[in-house]
């Protein structure tokens, strides 16, 4: 059931680059315009909006801090200022430190917690109101792997993804008679500045590129249908099948 969704709204974190970046440009190929919700590096966001009206969907870019709860009301309250109305909300921002437990800091826990769990559930919240207004509302929660399981060095960000896992079950839950779709993507490595960064051991193996999670969550909003996908697990090549 390929539908169109052309003239929907779609609001993203992390748009500037990677998941967020190919998501960003995957939906605004199907003519979704774009509310690009944070991130400190205002040129990113604002290369990336270029490359978005370059494919005739209108972008408006808000950065800021996103732990900043002042952040997330201003920009949804700047997206339905120029677009009216909120459909898709994609919850991708997102941090990791490739770290044992014993030389973890409290600001590194606590950055990582912020960002990675605290943020989708305050944005989602804001934006909740205006997403049921929506005959297609639908959370798109991106989760990882290390959301089902434990990786040696991984312990903070496999903390904050297995929470952001157990919020997206209870929000779809909650909200599922109220005509909310919620659903959970969890990738393996994919190929971007952060898996350098968390996984260099990984250096030189084949991954899953950005674009491929994008035309993961492009498929589930495109094909709202009677068969309902709670969630999508991808796995890079090199890693056996059914084991994330």
């Amino acid at each position: 059931m390929d539908q169109n969704i052309q003239s929907r709204v779609a609001v993203i974190t992390g748009a500037g680059s990677g998941i967020g970046k190919a998501l960003a440009l995957a939906l605004a190929k199907e003519g979704v315009n774009i509310v690009a919700l944070g991130g400190r590096n205002a040129r990113n966001l604002d290369l990336v909006k270029a490359e978005i009206e370059n494919l005739g969907a209108e972008c408006l870019a808000a950065p800021g801090d996103l732990r900043d709860l002042k952040t997330l009301q201003n920009g949804i309250n700047a997206g339905l200022g120029v677009f009216g109305k909120i459909d898709f909300l994609i919850n991708n921002a997102g941090i990791a430190i490739n770290s044992p437990i014993e030389k973890v800091t409290a600001q590194e826990y606590d950055d990582i917690m912020n960002l990675n769990l605290r943020v989708p559930y305050f944005l989602t919240k804001e934006a909740l109101p205006h997403l049921l207004k929506s005959d297609r509302a639908t959370v798109v929660n991106i989760s990882s792997v290390v959301g089902h399981r434990g990786y040696r060095d991984q312990s903070v960000y496999a903390m904050s993804k297995h929470g952001l896992s157990g919020f997206t079950k209870s929000l779809a839950s909650e909200y599922y008679d109220k005509g909310l779709r919620v659903h959970l993507i969890s990738p393996g490595g994919v190929l971007t500045e952060m898996i350098k960064l968390t996984r260099p051991e990984l250096a030189g193996q084949q991954m899953i590129l950005p674009e491929e999670v994008a035309n993961a969550v492009v498929f589930l909003l495109k094909n709202r249908g009677n068969a309902v996908i709670d969630e999508i697990i991808l796995h890079r090549p090199g890693k056996e099948p059914f084991l994330v």
